[in-house]
């Protein structure tokens, strides 16, 4: 019972943490040069400002284009925090190897919870192994998230940037921008869902919730953000795709040879 409350717990948190962090937002709408940024608090010319700073000058590189910027500096901003993806893809492996045993402490404590949960710590601790692990890329980016935000939302060029004859800063309409993120975003978890399954069961319901917020946020936010989710979800998909689908097939490979 007290394992399963703790799953809970960390379901609900995560999923408050990104309403509060990316949907709640003060949206005053005024619009502010980058320059402008310094003049701000200390977030803003701190954090939002060398956001800002850098679209613009992705955007000048592409003569303008602020939709290749979106796109370059989320191919940057994922490449950063991939040393984090592949440590998680490592602890789900690591996890992975362990449900033997998990599986042995679960039905020697079955009517004990609290001294199961004590065992199962101690044999993360033991084998180096953190079943939280597979938070900690969505954890860092939010930070990163809520700087995008403030430095389009207020990005007096974006105001007159378009994306096929769409302002960037104007939600999207007939739900296409918020549709692509919520499927992209539904497919790259889907990728992963059994392996997370496997690390901690709970992390199932975020997995299935997530695209609903997704898609639910899109739908007020500036057209540059649900790019920017659509940009990294196409990236995750990817590297899920090499990290996760690619082994899975050559393990069911090999099992396939091997019975012959």
């Amino acid at each position: 019972m007290f394992r399963n409350n703790r799953k809970w717990i960390l379901v609900v948190g995560l999923l408050l943490s990104i309403s509060l962090l990316s949907g709640c937002m003060p949206e005053v709408d005024n619009t502010k040069t980058t320059e402008h940024l310094l003049e701000g608090n200390f977030w803003e010319k701190n954090v939002v400002y060398y956001f800002a700073l850098t679209l613009d000058a992705f955007a000048k590189w592409f003569g303008g284009s602020y939709v290749l910027a979106i796109l370059l500096l989320t191919i940057i901003v994922r490449t950063i925090i991939l040393p984090l993806t592949l440590k998680q893809y490592r602890s789900s492996k690591a996890m992975q190897a362990l449900q033997p045993q998990l599986a042995e402490l679960k039905t020697k404590y079955k009517d004990n919870p609290q001294k199961q949960q004590e065992e199962m710590m101690k044999l993360y601790q033991v084998n180096g192994v953190n079943p939280l692990a597979g938070c900690l890329p969505l954890i860092v980016q939010m930070p990163i998230f809520i700087a995008l935000y403030n430095s389009i939302y207020w990005n007096a060029n974006l105001r007159t940037t378009d994306f096929f004859g769409l302002s960037l800063n104007e939600p999207s309409p007939w739900y296409f921008l918020p549709l692509l993120a919520a499927i992209t975003t539904f497919t790259q978890t889907k990728m992963m869902q059994k392996t997370q399954q496997q690390q901690m069961p709970g992390m199932s319901i975020l997995l299935a919730v997530f695209p609903v917020m997704i898609f639910v946020m899109s739908l007020s936010f500036p057209m540059a953000l649900p790019l920017y989710w659509v940009f990294s979800n196409c990236y995750t998909i990817v590297q899920n795709y090499f990290l996760y689908v690619l082994p899975a097939r050559k393990g069911k490979d090999k099992k396939g040879a091997l019975g012959k």
